[in-house]
């Protein structure tokens, strides 16, 4: 997923056991918190992709759309 969120500019600055804090200076400074696992659970897919979107004023359908695209 962190590899993923660089195309909103998120870089990982910190990690501490099993989360990692990305920071992207796109549209102002923001930080998003995620876990480091091989799978995410829906929820916690769902609440990622909704906090990135109401930063860069999208949908979560749209942040999803350009993240998991397959062009």
């Amino acid at each position: 997923m962190a590899k993923r969120l660089e195309i909103y500019g998120y870089v990982v600055t910190r990690q501490k056991g099993s989360h990692m804090r990305l920071t992207t200076t796109q549209g102002g400074e923001h930080h998003v918190t995620i876990p480091c696992h091989d799978s995410l659970r829906l929820g916690t897919l769902r609440s990622i992709l909704s906090v990135v979107a109401n930063h860069f004023g999208n949908t979560p359908d749209e942040v999803a759309d350009r993240l998991f695209s397959r062009s």
